[in-house]
Order: C-alpha cells, then structure tokens, then sequence
C-alpha cells in the first residue's frame, strides 16, 4: 500500500529557489567535484547514509542532489538562528537524538513508502573533525522497516572552515562520492542479538561511507574491509 507524504506548497516552491541557489553559492566559493552520480536510483525509494562533519553537508547535497530529497535533521536545528530559517523554508523531519520518537518513525515510513529518497547521516550529529564516528543503529532499524536500499556517500571538504576558506578567496574543494547502493543482511533474532544486528548493519552502512572516503576521512572506519564481510552472509 502507497502511503503519502505531501510537502506544504510553500516549502516546494521555496526548494525550487533554495537548489539552485546554494548550487550557484558552493561554486561561488570554490571547485565542486561530483563523483558516481550514475549510481544513483532513477527511481524508487532509498536510503543516502552521509559522514557528518560540520553545517555544511546538508545543503550541500540538497543543492546538488539530481532529486529533491527529504532530511532527518536534530530538532535543535530548528532553534538555531540562520540554520532555522533554512531548515523551515526546505521542510525536514525533525528528531531529538537519543530518543525514539514514534512520530518521527512514522514520518520517514511515509516519505520511504511514498518512493521518496530520504538522507540520514548515521553518526548521529556533527564530528567537527574529519574521521568518521561509530554509527548509530537507528538507520539499520528505519531501513529493516521499509525494505529500501542504502546509497552510500562520502562527502569530502565540509569542514568547520569552508565558508572562511572560500570568503577569503582559498577557493576550497567540496567533493561527492556516491557509492553503490547495498541491500542490508536481514535482522533476524530478538532482544540483545537483534540490537546487535542492527549495530553490525549501520557498522557495514559505515564502512561503505569510509569505502567512498580518503584515508585520512575514515576515523573508526579506518579498516572498513573488517566490517564488509557481512555484504556475502
């Protein structure tokens, strides 16, 4: 059964203007390198796992995405002044960190099983840092519910001083590398064994990531090879 998730008017009109806008801005500023946009989904719904670094990942690929996608996004950026106006002109799904919301799950089953691609950044908030974070399992749990495929993507660049970086004419470079997309094992088991099953799938969600990634990006996920072995099982 197709269930619907219907964008407000206004937010529709005001990604038609937001899109190319940032896109026309991140090249303002410096080089933009866009790299495996040939497997991405022509259609249907699908998961986009990203490394999170700093602000600046998130209008990056809402700018340059080929489809508007829809963004799980931590509800404090709703209270942020500058961020908040983005975040409510765009329209995103807003959850607290640390805790399920049932509401929120709700959300991202509609925008999935309404053929939507939906962006998640696994590590659950911002490094600051390059080097990626443990992942967290809620987007093992949101992708073992809607049976959708995961689109990994390595975002390279997006550091805490882009924006200084550009103004003051460094020209930085903002790189995307989209990998193949990868059915996740079935989670099988209860309790604990399935809370680990989870943890191995957003650990092979990751790897993927650090898959698309320079050495030095790569953090926890240092060896991702050690976490890939679950792709035959």
């Amino acid at each position: 059964m197709t269930e619907t998730y219907r964008i407000p008017l206004f937010n529709r009109i005001a990604r038609r203007i937001m899109r190319p806008s940032f896109r026309f801005g991140f090249r303002l500023l410096g080089k933009v390198k866009l790299e495996g946009f040939e497997r991405i989904p022509e259609k249907g719904a699908y998961v986009i796992a990203i490394n999170h670094i700093s602000l600046f990942e998130v209008p990056f690929m809402a700018a340059f995405w080929p489809t508007p996608m829809e963004i799980i996004g931590a509800a404090d950026v709703w209270k942020r002044p500058g961020q908040s106006l983005i975040a409510r002109l765009y329209y995103g799904i807003q959850v607290k960190r640390d805790q399920f919301d049932r509401q929120v799950f709700r959300q991202t089953m509609r925008v999935l099983r309404s053929g939507r691609p939906l962006m998640i950044a696994p590590e659950g908030g911002r490094t600051h840092e390059p080097g990626l974070v443990r992942g967290k399992p809620g987007i093992a749990y949101i992708v073992e519910k809607a049976r959708v495929p995961v689109v990994p993507v390595g975002i390279v660049g997006t550091t805490d001083d882009y924006l200084q970086k550009g103004l003051t004419l460094k020209s930085p470079t903002l790189e995307m590398h989209v990998g193949e997309p990868i059915p996740l094992p079935p989670i099988e088991g209860r309790g604990e064994a399935r809370r680990k099953m989870r943890q191995r799938n957003a650990d092979l969600i990751m790897a993927h990531i650090a898959k698309n990634l320079p050495p030095s990006y790569r953090g926890y996920y240092e060896e991702y090879d050690r976490f890939l072995h679950t792709d035959s099982e």
